[in-house]
């Protein structure tokens, strides 16, 4: 696994640890554990020490454990102000680390560990750092890139935002208007209870979002007919914005499912590919690309996103792209052998580009220690490594592989 990495910065090395690890990237996803645990045992700490019987027996060592939590979420903010470059690829340092600051993500995070410190230089305003300290609750949605499932409700809330804002928009419309209607009707009747249409507002709230807390009502005959209209008003919008939710998961559900049966029944086979900073493909539109025919570009994940690319999309280090392929259907497998390197073997120790191979043979991959290797020329052979290879003669000792 280090072998795989090794061509990397430092930094780079560390963005890919604290971002979101592949599952073949040990020291990545021990980092996603250890953060989403400091995450839950800091909230139920702190929810813990509400209580005084808990407090009592176990303040020490709970607050303790607490303290460790937020010396986390500080290594883990000036973590990613250090690696913010290759979050904002193109940005300067200093540009890159103030977007992330300024970034709602990067404010909860530092939300999340500065108030437990400040009143150790301003012991005046404990108690106002202590609300502030509430923010850290927010860093649970830091779990939320973590889970499919939960991802799925923020697709939906994204995917639908303008049709929930215009719903949005109707109820406040709605709620005003109403409000200034049973201030009209009520003001007279009761002044001390309809001083103004801040006071309807109040009632009109709590009807049309089906509360009713009952601290105001109306009581002409004709605010009491308007208050039954704007009740059954308000069961109706309040449907509204749970429909738009609704349909949104069916539909992203029905994209997901539709995916994958003709992903079935058209047999394409996806592989991923990273680029770096050195790679042909970094600062090219995907047109340009020169793919064969049948290959495609299907998906750049840049970041936290993820683009469905079109022709004018220009790659960028650190970008992801995942290519679809048919499959080669004509019923012919390609037979590959593979070769353990023992000490005595002739091409132990030696560089691929020395070795006597027969033209009808190819050197496709390295297995070494776990990790593949695609060879290149300048690549040294070790006792150990696994070569596979193409080739239409058959070699003694070596392993058929079918694929």
């Amino acid at each position: 696994m280090e072998q795989q990495y090794a061509g990397e910065s430092r930094g780079h090395r560390i963005y890919r640890i604290i971002e979101i690890g592949n599952v073949g990237d040990t020291p990545s996803r021990a980092y996603d554990i250890v953060n989403t645990l400091s995450i839950v045992i800091n909230l139920v700490i702190s929810l813990a020490l509400t209580f005084d019987q808990i407090e009592a027996a176990a303040g020490g060592p709970l607050r303790f454990m607490e303290s460790l939590t937020y010396i986390f979420f500080a290594v883990d903010f000036f973590l990613r102000i250090y690696t913010a470059r290759y979050a904002y690829p193109g940005c300067s340092d200093l540009k890159a680390a103030g977007k992330y600051v300024l970034s709602f993500s990067g404010i909860v995070d530092l939300l999340s560990f500065v108030p437990y410190y400040l009143p150790v230089f301003f012991p005046a305003g404990v108690v106002a750092f202590r609300m502030f300290r509430v923010v850290r609750i927010f860093r649970l949605f830091r779990i939320n890139v973590y889970y499919d499932s939960l991802n799925v409700i923020t697709e939906v809330i994204v995917s639908k935002k303008q049709q929930l804002l215009s719903s949005a928009f109707i109820i406040l419309i709605l709620m005003t208007a109403s409000s200034l209607c049973m201030y009209s009707v009520e003001h007279e009747a009761q002044p001390e209870v309809f001083r103004n249409a801040f006071s309807g507002m109040w009632w009109s709230v709590s009807t049309l979002l089906t509360v009713g807390y009952g601290d105001i009502y109306p009581v002409t005959a004709l605010g009491q007919f308007l208050g039954i209209v704007i009740s059954f008003l308000g069961v109706g919008l309040v449907a509204i914005p749970t429909g738009i939710i609704s349909a949104g998961f069916v539909e992203q559900y029905t994209r997901v499912k539709r995916l994958g049966e003709y992903g079935a029944e058209s047999d394409v086979q996806f592989i991923k590919a990273h680029l770096n900073r050195n790679d042909e493909w970094v600062g090219k539109k995907i047109r340009d690309l020169m793919l064969p025919e049948g290959v495609l570009v299907a998906v750049v994940q840049r970041r936290n996103g993820v683009i469905v690319p079109r022709g004018d999309v220009i790659l960028e280090e650190n970008d992801t792209v995942v290519l679809g392929a048919e499959s080669f259907n004509d019923n012919t497998y390609i037979d590959l052998k593979e070769v353990v390197l023992k000490e005595q073997n002739p091409w132990a120790n030696e560089y691929i580009k020395d070795l006597d191979i027969s033209r009808k043979s190819i050197i496709v991959l390295v297995r070494r220690s776990g990790t593949l290797i695609i060879p290149k020329g300048d690549l040294k052979l070790l006792p150990g490594d696994a070569v596979i290879m193409y080739s239409q003669k058959r070699i003694q000792d070596a392993e058929r592989i079918r694929v």
